[in-house]
């Protein structure tokens, strides 16, 4: 195990236990600064990991990358799959509506705007709007990190996932002005017209297919690295705000896991729409969706 990925680990379990660094390191007994080397990947003892997973109310193993991760605040889990993303070299999406690390700025701005928009007047508005600020910071960090290294591409997106996108827009079911929701569902159609353009032209290293039979209940990702492959199971999307509890995130590299979900996505991405055939059927929904 690398003590940088236990880094990434710890960042992600403390993001997800809302307690704040400060709180953390207090309580570890040791410097603010020194909590955060630990997270770059500085040397710790295996003391001091069982001192933090006690603290965060995780197992050891978990911290260790033995077992099964479970995230369920959604700026914890992107910032723990940005940690995944950067050591794969080979990246296999299968559900869902989208793959946001390809998603253009419009998708990224509709975010933001629904984001800020749902979150209501009190006193704890400030607090809420730092939450968004970090979870789109966790989103962005993903995108240039996909920009910068380029992996190996594949997503089998779902065709009825995509056509509820169309239907309510980006960020579907948060309470926001109507004017929000109309620029939210203009940024998922001009985000589906992209893709059917990336199906046709098929660039090197990337590849969509479209779903249009069964689907899983849940959107996964299997992500290879040189040294280990994960399988990231997650029914939360990339568009849920940073406060909404939208369900439970899992990540393992059991290598049964890896395997099982290798050979289902294999099949879903074999008998999936491809090329000029799934970007028509996308470019279809997209006209549809505007009346």
């Amino acid at each position: 195990m690398k003590f940088a990925d236990i880094g990434q680990q710890l960042r992600a379990y403390r993001m997800e236990s809302g307690m704040r660094a400060e709180e953390i390191a207090a309580r570890l007994g040791v410097s603010r600064a020194a909590l955060y080397r630990y997270e770059k990947g500085e040397v710790i003892k295996l003391e001091t990991i069982r001192r933090l997973a006690e603290l965060l109310k995780v197992s050891p193993l978990s911290l260790l990358g033995i077992g099964i991760e479970y995230f369920a605040r959604p700026a914890a889990f992107q910032e723990r799959l940005r940690g995944l993303e950067e050591q794969a070299d080979q990246i296999l999406l299968v559900g869902g509506a989208y793959c946001w690390p390809i998603t253009g700025e419009a998708m990224e701005g509709a975010v933001a705007e629904a984001w800020t928009q749902s979150i209501q007047a009190g006193p704890e508005r400030a607090a809420a709007i730092s939450q968004v600020e970090q979870g789109l910071g966790a989103l962005t960090a993903r995108k240039r990190l996909y920009a910068q290294k380029r992996p190996t591409m594949i997503a089998v997106l779902g065709e009825g996932a995509l056509r509820a996108m169309l239907t309510e827009g980006v960020a579907g079911g948060l309470p926001i002005p109507e004017a929000t929701r109309t620029r939210a569902r203009i940024a998922a159609q001009q985000e589906a017209e992209a893709m059917a353009a990336v199906m046709e032209s098929v660039p090197i290293g990337l590849q969509l297919g479209l779903a249009t039979g069964p689907q899983p209940a849940a959107p996964f990702m299997v992500l290879r690295g040189r040294d280990r492959a994960h399988v990231v199971t997650s029914p939360i999307p990339a568009d849920t705000p940073p406060s909404v509890a939208a369900g439970v995130a899992g990540i393992t590299a059991a290598e049964e896991a890896v395997a099982v979900h290798q050979r289902v996505a294999e099949a879903m991405w074999r008998d999936s729409m491809k090329g000029a055939e799934a970007a028509a059927r996308v470019r279809e929904m997209v006209r549809a969706s505007r009346g």
